[in-house]
């Protein structure tokens, strides 16, 4: 019996929270979670690439998903960084809250519905339900495209050049 339990489970994920939406990150992408940091902005960069922080001597870049997924941003006070490993780099993701951690299993898990364009929702890998709402689960790696790559790419150079 224990073998069909860990075949249903899908994983664990952090949910957050961007506007009144809410979505979930795979927990294994997590690093850990901090308060709003002090951010030096990087010209030149797209709206929703706010610069980068140093933490604890490593430099990390912060992309506010707020503005990157068209949500209407609080102010910097009300937010919290979600500091993510992916492809060997470390990215910091402004949100508006940590709200808990959930364990989902493919019985409570459907997935995307198809759209005309699923471009603009590549990077939701599924929906988990719940008896009151709705959690898109999110492939963080996949939200950004190559501009928001590149911007990360040239901060984290000009920053080593320094």
């Amino acid at each position: 019996m224990e073998t069909k339990q860990n075949e249903s489970l899908i994983g664990r994920f952090l949910c957050l929270s961007i506007g009144s939406e809410e979505f979930g990150l795979p927990l294994t992408s997590v690093r850990e979670v901090i308060a709003f940091p002090q951010i030096t902005p990087i010209p030149f960069s797209p709206p929703h690439f706010l610069g980068i922080m140093n933490l604890r001597g490593k430099i990390v870049p912060i992309i506010d998903l707020r503005l990157k997924f068209k949500f209407k941003a609080k102010s910097s006070t009300e937010t919290t960084v979600i500091i993510c490993e992916f492809e060997d780099q470390c990215i910091g993701a402004v949100v508006d809250s940590v709200n808990s951690v959930i364990t989902a299993e493919s019985s409570d898990t459907s997935e995307v519905p198809t759209l005309s364009d699923n471009k603009l929702v590549d990077f939701i890998t599924g929906v988990y339900k719940t008896e009151k709402r709705l959690i898109l689960l999110m492939n963080l790696a996949k939200a950004l495209n190559v501009e928001d790559r590149q911007s990360i790419s040239k901060a984290i150079k000009t920053q080593a050049a320094a």
